[in-house]
């Protein structure tokens, strides 16, 4: 007889932190009960971000060892969800946490979208797997709102929002992969207007399941009409319902969209990867997102779904990470192991518990600085976008510096979120040494769900490519200028403080080194020497992120530091202040000086890995 998966709740979170950094560091009170957010106060933030948390810890996080053990399977040619997720499902829609931010028009609260980051980050990090079947309903819904007739909006937007329908985007194809222009998806326009929609897309995330409340798929489906130009240029999106429906939204019967497989993955096993298959029988008709007048403008409207993607995937990185973080430090307070160095020679020393061990207080403090870090970095983001949706049609100028910040930030948050997400969660195995390897604890699970976040919405290398070749140029540059002078004037106005003045410099020097590596990005491009922008893409990303990570992290601190002086004797905020001020430093003296080893290393112009030939790679 099979043993019972043991359903429970590993999961924690640090609301004190996220708390810190919507009303101390980014000052989200100066928003709120006006405009957009009028209806948001301080109180409702952090209710909302507390019954939040009891609700992942009490539904979500003990469903996500189960997922991850019992994963999804076919029944009946449709795809059957873990255990449980269903239930999560309705309770998740019940309690409004997927919509926080959504426009009220179409039954959202209306939240800033800092505020919807921080629910994300709630949500994923309890159940990476189960967020994502939600997720991909919301991000196909905004494409729709964005871009839809009026017809669409009224008949699928409130329907995904609300979880009555699932969603998903279907781009990649086995012959195509990341090179989405090499798609051979077809549509062929039918004399009512509609199109027959043929061909087979993969790695579909929520590609089928069980859990909406309508039982229907609205899938956004890139495909090429007839005549349609060659490349990304000539795809078309079109919106694609697993099943049919009348006025009511009834399922009448299918619309010829079939799964034939589920891919079996390292990892988020509970999340429902699949083979999709359109139009086998000839029965699959598809709608063009926004009608006949948005015909080969598919990947535009693509990009405003994977956009919001990536930014979700630097969430899922930072919240996996900080779960695998604050589950580790939990098991270094508990186990005891070794004696103190102080005793190190004394056999009959006491034992200590490990976080008394300085290289396990070095991995620990590691973790943090590249937690909080990454989350503050997801944080700003989300504060630019409030402020260029607060900003629109008052001070347009600043808006569009605001959006300007957000575009820019982009494949930071979601290339750096969650490469370190992976690192964070290799280190925690390390903390626990030999117990981390075992299904015993979380982390084992954490690394193993964190490894897909560098590769989907477009892998890493992409997210640097669209940085050094299209975000860096935007607006002419001023993007980038915007960026480092406001890191400019952060350092200027602290350069002298008495705990962090050291700690600037170090953040001045690695500023510049990214301004003058993308000095010679640019002179690589004019000089044709383009060989060298891929080689180094990935590394200026990397360097970039960091300049981000650190000068947050001595934003935070600095404000800490300025706290802590208001502080009576004993409060219990001097620990929370001065964990602030440690994890700047130990970042930016460990991790900023290697961004200007990263500006050597660009310098060097090495080209050894293109020069090298295929056959020499390896002899058999």
């Amino acid at each position: 007889m099979t043993k019972p998966i043991q359903a429970i709740n590993r999961y924690k979170a640090d609301l004190r932190e996220m708390n810190f950094l919507l009303f101390e560091q980014f000052k989200i009170g100066n928003l709120l009960g006006k405009g957009a957010f009028e209806a948001w106060g301080e109180d409702e933030v952090k209710s909302t971000l507390s019954s939040c948390y009891r609700f992942v810890k009490e539904v979500l996080g003990p469903l996500n060892v189960v997922g991850d053990q019992e994963g999804c399977k076919i029944v009946d040619g449709r795809v059957v969800a873990p255990t449980g997720f269903k239930e999560a499902w309705k309770q998740l829609y019940e309690m409004g946490f997927r919509t926080i931010a959504t426009d009220p028009e179409y039954g959202g609260a209306g939240a800033p979208h800092s505020v919807q980051v921080l629910v994300e980050e709630l949500c994923s990090g309890a159940n990476t797997a189960f967020n994502m079947y939600p997720g991909l309903a919301f991000g196909a819904a905004e494409v729709i709102e964005y871009f839809g007739t009026p017809e669409q909006k009224k008949t699928y937007v409130e329907r995904m929002y609300n979880g009555t329908w699932g969603g998903t985007m279907c781009l990649t194809e086995s012959q195509a992969g990341s090179d989405v222009g090499s798609a051979k998806t077809t549509a062929v326009r039918n004399e009512d207007g509609t199109y027959s929609i043929r061909g087979t897309k993969i790695y579909i995330s929520g590609g089928d399941h069980n859990l909406s409340f309508g039982d229907n798929t609205i899938h956004l489906v890139l495909a090429r009409i007839d005549g349609a130009p060659a490349g990304t240029k000539g795809l078309t999106l079109f919106v694609v319902p697993r099943m049919r429906f009348d006025e009511n939204g009834v399922n009448t019967g299918s619309n010829d969209v079939h799964v034939t497989a589920l891919e079996h993955k390292m990892g988020i096993n509970g999340s429902a990867t699949c083979v999709v298959n359109f139009g086998d029988d000839n029965g699959c008709i598809g709608y063009p997102v926004g009608g006949e007048s948005e015909l080969n403008k598919g990947m535009p409207q693509m990009f405003k779904m994977m956009n919001g993607a990536r930014i979700a995937v630097g969430i899922q990185g930072v919240s996996v990470a900080s779960a695998a973080y604050l589950n580790a430090l939990d098991y270094a307070k508990d186990r005891k192991q070794g004696s103190s160095m102080a005793h190190w020679k004394d056999a009959t020393a006491p034992r200590v518990s490990i976080i008394e061990h300085a290289d396990v207080r070095r991995m620990l403090l590691d973790m943090k600085a590249r937690v909080e870090g990454i989350r503050a970095l997801a944080v700003k983001l989300s504060n630019h976008q409030d402020l260029a949706k607060a900003l629109a049609g008052q001070d347009d100028a600043l808006a569009a510096y605001h959006q300007g910040q957000v575009d820019l930030l982009v494949p930071l948050a979601k290339s750096y979120g969650s490469d370190q997400a992976f690192r964070v969660c290799e280190t925690a195995i390390q903390t626990y040494g030999g117990a981390g390897y075992t299904r015993d604890y979380p982390v084992e699970q954490y690394c193993r769900d964190s490894k897909i976040f560098s590769i989907y919405e477009g892998t890493n290398h992409i997210q640097a490519m669209d940085l050094v070749g299209r975000k860096l140029g935007q607006a002419g540059g001023a993007n980038l200028q915007a960026f480092l002078g406001d890191v400019a004037k952060f350092i200027a106005a602290n350069k002298d403080h008495e705990v962090l003045g050291a700690d600037l410099k170090r953040l001045a020097s690695a500023q510049e080194a990214v301004g003058g590596s993308a000095m010679r990005l640019l002179m690589w491009f004019q000089t044709g020497n383009v060989t060298m922008v891929p080689l180094n893409a990935n590394r200026f990303l990397e360097m970039m992120s960091e300049v981000a990570v650190g000068w947050l992290l001595l934003d935070g601190a600095a404000i800490a530091a300025a706290a802590l002086k208001e502080l009576p004797a004993g409060h219990a905020d001097a620990s929370f202040y001065q964990g602030k001020i440690a994890a700047a430093q130990f970042y930016a003296r460990n991790v900023l000086p290697g961004v200007e080893a990263k500006a050597a290393l660009m310098g060097n112009e090495d080209k050894s890995a293109v020069d090298l030939s295929v056959e020499a790679f390896a002899t058999v």
